[in-house]
């Protein structure tokens, strides 16, 4: 297993993250929160055999459901593990149970570290944006809980570019903790978090976790154009939207490729796109989540996987998308001035002009 350091702090994490939205309420017959106590520690026995030592969960999966059941399972071994939990979810029915106020972000924290069994949260970020409070409130919140012991890094997940920069630039200018990380969306058929938060993620040297790396499924070679994959997956019928598909074209031929490569090195189509999303700038770890014990194995096994520059020319062939503005003029008029953070997206496009 890799470890990379997490943003600017010193702490190193897998470059495999355990995702913890199948964790709930022990309904098999369920695509999420459907795993229990039981199959949570199977499931940690063997992340943590193989090295991996980041968790990441958050008070929204399945209302608390998810934090409970990683409590009871990380018992007695807390020490060995990077645990990482998410606040702003709605969790009651006050005008003030939702959000990134002060008041709901405090009380998010201790909420989850008593479902958690735990003192402290090694890692705690905000899960969305909240657009009605402002960022110094926001900041303050999450520095204290840092100096009082019950959080360790702050990070964000599902921001965009000018809300990162506008909260680390409000950190920055009254002496707060700044977000180490961001967790992000970015697979080979959702490419959008090129534009502006990779580049972002190398600028401001911010770790990048990924959340959905195979696009719920869709990019692991069992959802084909001919078939629509295993009964029973948040997938089946095609009627999960998170990520949207805009073009299915697309996706198939994206799904061909990597089951092509896949073939021919003898691994998952899974592996192959987990591996390509950890050869892109900025990202530190990749976030998965299985329901068996199989698929996880399988996932795990990416962290070891290296694509040849043929493989990855192959891959980018089949999933580029266009530049949107300002990102094609910035390509055709001034890019002998660009530095490591533009080249972050523009790297592959100039190499074909």
């Amino acid at each position: 297993m890799e470890y990379r350091l997490l943003g600017r702090s010193g702490l190193k994490v897998s470059t495999i993250a355990l995702g913890t939205m199948n964790f709930g309420r022990e309904d098999p017959s369920r695509p999420l929160f459907s795993l229990g106590v039981t199959e949570a520690k199977r499931h940690l026995d063997l992340c943590i055999d193989l090295g991996l030592n980041l968790i990441d969960t958050s008070d929204g999966y399945g209302q608390g459901a998810s934090e409970e059941i990683i409590g009871e399972a990380l018992e007695g071994r807390r020490q060995t593990i990077i645990l990482a939990s998410k606040c702003f979810n709605r969790m009651g029915p006050g005008p003030n149970d939702i959000g990134l106020s002060r008041h709901h972000i405090i009380a998010a924290c201790e909420a989850s570290l008593k479902r958690l069994r735990t003192d402290y949260l090694d890692l705690y970020q905000a899960h969305k944006w909240d657009g009605q409070t402002p960022v110094e409130e926001m900041m303050e919140a999450f520095d204290r809980l840092i100096r009082e012991g019950k959080v360790r890094y702050v990070g964000c997940s599902n921001f965009s570019g000018w809300h990162v920069m506008k909260c680390l630039a409000a950190a920055d200018r009254d002496g707060r903790q700044r977000f180490v990380s961001q967790q992000i969306c970015y697979t080979l058929q959702t490419r959008d978090a090129e534009h502006e938060l990779l580049p972002i993620a190398v600028d401001q040297t911010i770790g990048t976790l990924v959340w959905g790396p195979l696009a719920g499924g869709l990019l692991s070679g069992k959802f084909r154009r001919d078939r629509e994959g295993p009964a029973g997956s948040r997938h089946s019928g095609f009627k999960w939207h998170s990520p949207p598909v805009h073009d299915w074209e697309r996706l198939f031929d994206i799904v061909e490729e990597l089951v092509a490569i896949a073939e021919a090195r003898g691994v998952s189509a899974a592996q192959v796109g987990l591996a390509w999303t950890l050869s892109r700038p900025g990202i530190t770890s990749v976030v998965v989540g299985a329901r068996t014990e199989e698929q996880l194995r399988d996932n795990l096994l990416a962290a070891d996987l290296r694509l040849d520059a043929e493989e990855i020319a192959r891959l980018e062939k089949v999933s580029r998308p266009p530049l949107p503005y300002p990102y094609w003029h910035q390509l055709t008029m001034c890019a002998e001035r660009f530095g490591p953070a533009d080249l972050a997206l523009h790297a592959p496009y100039m190499a074909e002009n």
